[in-house]
C-alpha cells in the first residue's frame, strides 16, 4: 500500500538573553564548568520567586511577528509537572492554554514548489538541565536549567523528511536574522522533535503519531523522519498497529528506538503558575517591536532579484545569512556589477571560508578590498588567474590588492608590441606544434598560448595573446 507522511514539528529555540528566564543567572553557559550558573530560583529552592525576563518576552514577540503569528494581549505561564533528575523544581514553567504567539506560518521551498507550514503556537518556557550518562552512573549539569526558550509548534502540514529539514533551515535563518538566537543545533541552542505518522494515500484520517526526541542536526532530522516513515509503513503492511510512543534517534545504528510511552497533556497536570502574574502585552509595545524587525530573508531575496538582476538561486544563497547579504551589498556599493560580485562571493570567498573555517566576523578581506580587486580585473590591470592568486593573499592578510600588484610586479601586459615578440618566440621554439596546427589540429593553439603565458609569468593579457597568435599563425600559413 502507498502511504503519505503527516509530520508536525516541535522546535525549542534558546533565546540570546543576558540572564535566564526567571532569575539573574548569566545565560551564557556554553563551555562553562558544570553547575556554575545556578541560583536558588533556577534550582527551585523553597521561598525563591521567579521574575519574567523582559528581553525574552520581546525576543519571543519579535519571532512571532516574523512567523506571521498573532501576538496575544493576555497570556499566562503554567506549571508543567514531571519528575526527571534534570528538572530541579519537579516542574517546568511554560505556557499552555494561553500562549504568547499563535496562528502563524512559514513558506519553504522543496523541489521548486512552495509549501506553507502553519505555526500553531510559539510560547515561552524555561529549559531543563542536562544529563550525562556513562560509566554506570549519571551526572546532571543545571547550568541550562532556566535558560529562556521559545517552543515553536507547527500544524501537521509537513509531508516529507526534506520539507521538515527545509522548515528547520528556514526557521534557523529567521531567528539568526532577528538576532534572538544563534540557532546553533550542535551547541543545543535549537532542538527539534518531529511528530511523525503515516496514512494511506488519499485518506483524510490521521494515523497514530510518534514523537522523535531532541534531534540536534538537519541531517539527523531528515534521517530520523525518513526511517520513522519507513518503519511505520512496514508495521502497517505486516498487519500491526503503530503505538503512540516517544522515540530517540540512535545515530550509530541509524534507527529510531523506543524511549518511553507517550505522555499526554493531562499527564503533566498543567495549572497556572501561582508565583507569576499574567503577561499583558499592549498593542503599542507590539508595534514598537514590529518597527524594529529587519528585512527578512524572503523579502531580501526578492529585492536582490528585483534590484540586482540576480537569479533566484544566487539571491537566495546570498540572503540566507544576514552578514553575507550585508557584505554583498557593501561590495556592490563599491563595485556596481552585482552578478560579478555574487559569483566571487558564492565561489572563491565561500570556498576559502570553508577551507579555513573562517566566518564573516573574522573575515579579513573587506567588501571594499574585494571591490578593488574586481576593478583591477575590469581595467585589465591584472588577469583573472592573477586575480585569483591575489584574492588568496588578500583573504589571508587583509592587504590591498593594488598594493600587492605594485609590490610584486603583477600588472598585466597588454602592450601588443611587447607581446608580439613573446608570441613570435613561442612559435619559433615549438615548430612541431606549429606544424600540427597547420595539419588541422587547431587545439594546439592552446598549448602555444600556454607557452606565452608561462614566458610572461601569467601577466600577459589572454585576449591580446589569442589575437596575436591567430594573426602570426595565419601570416605563417599565407607564406607557405
Amino acid at each position: 500500500m502507498q502511504y503519505e507522511a503527516v509530520i508536525g514539528m516541535e522546535v525549542h529555540v534558546h533565546l540570546q538573553t543576558k540572564s535566564k528566564m526567571f532569575c539573574t543567572c548569566d545565560a551564557d553557559i556554553f563551555g562553562e564548568p558544570p553547575n556554575s550558573h545556578v541560583c536558588p530560583v533556577c534550582m527551585g529552592m523553597p521561598g525563591s520567586l521567579p521574575v519574567i525576563n523582559r528581553q525574552a518576552v520581546e525576543s519571543a514577540i519579535m519571532t512571532g511577528l516574523a512567523l506571521n503569528c498573532q501576538v496575544a494581549e493576555y497570556s499566562i505561564f503554567a506549571r508543567k509537572n514531571y519528575h526527571y533528575p534534570d528538572l530541579p523544581k519537579g516542574y517546568q514553567i511554560s505556557q499552555y492554554e494561553l500562549p504568547l504567539c499563535r496562528e502563524g506560518w512559514i513558506d519553504v521551498e522543496v523541489d521548486g514548489q512552495t509549501c506553507r507550514i502553519g505555526i500553531t503556537r510559539a510560547h515561552l518556557e524555561e529549559d531543563a538541565g542536562k544529563l550525562f550518562h556513562g560509566g554506570g552512573s549519571s551526572l546532571v549539569d543545571y547550568n541550562r536549567a532556566g535558560i529562556p526558550a521559545l517552543e515553536i509548534v507547527t500544524e501537521p502540514d509537513i509531508r516529507s523528511a526534506e520539507e521538515a529539514r527545509q522548515f528547520l533551515i528556514k526557521l534557523r535563518t529567521i531567528v539568526r536574522y532577528l538576532g534572538v538566537s544563534s540557532g546553533d543545533m550542535e551547541k543545543g541552542a535549537m532542538r527539534c522533535e518531529p511528530n511523525v505518522s503515516v496514512r494511506p494515500v488519499g485518506s483524510e484520517e490521521f494515523g497514530v503519531k510518534v514523537e522523535v526526541k531532541n534531534l540536534n542536526s538537519f541531517r539527523a532530522v531528515k534521517q530520523a523522519v525518513e526511517f520513522e516513515i519507513q518503519r511505520q509503513a512496514k508495521v502497517l503492511d505486516t498487519g500491526g498497529a503503530v503505538e503512540q510512543v516517544t522515540m530517540g534517534w540512535d545515530e550509530h545504528r541509524d534507527m529510531t528506538v523506543v524511549q518511553r510511552s507517550k505522555e499526554y497533556a493531562e499527564d503533566y497536570r498543567y495549572f497556572p503558575e501561582p508565583d507569576l502574574p499574567p503577561l499583558e502585552v499592549s498593542r503599542q509595545w507590539v508595534e514598537q517591536i514590529r518597527a524594529r524587525l529587519p528585512e527578512l530573508p524572503d523579502a531580501k531575496r526578492d529585492r536582490f532579484m528585483r534590484n540586482y538582476g540576480l537569479s533566484r538561486y544566487d539571491a537566495g544563497v546570498l540572503a540566507a545569512d544576514r552578514s553575507v547579504a550585508a557584505y554583498f551589498e557593501a561590495c556592490v556599493a563599491a563595485y556596481p556589477k552585482a552578478k560579478v560580485v555574487a559569483n566571487w562571493i558564492t565561489g572563491d570567498l565561500f570556498r576559502r571560508m570553508k577551507e579555513t573555517g573562517t566566518d564573516m566576523d573574522t573575515l579579513r578581506i573587506t567588501p571594499q578590498g574585494l571591490a578593488e580587486l574586481l576593478m583591477l580585473v575590469e581595467k585589465k590591470t591584472i588577469s583573472m588567474s592573477t586575480a585569483r592568486d591575489i584574492f588568496g593573499v588578500v583573504f589571508e592578510t587583509g592587504g590591498s590588492a593594488g598594493g600587492i600588484v605594485a609590490e610584486r610586479g603583477l600588472a598585466q601586459i597588454s602592450d601588443s608590441g611587447a607581446l608580439a615578440e613573446v608570441v613570435a618566440q613561442a612559435l619559433a621554439d615549438h615548430p612541431d606544434a606549429v606544424q600540427q596546427y597547420f595539419d588541422g589540429k587547431e587545439t594546439v593553439a592552446k598549448f602555444l598560448m600556454g607557452q606565452v603565458m608561462r614566458a610572461t609569468r601569467g601577466k600577459a593579457d589572454p585576449q591580446v595573446v589569442r589575437r596575436l597568435l591567430q594573426a602570426q599563425l595565419q601570416a605563417m600559413r599565407d607564406e607557405r
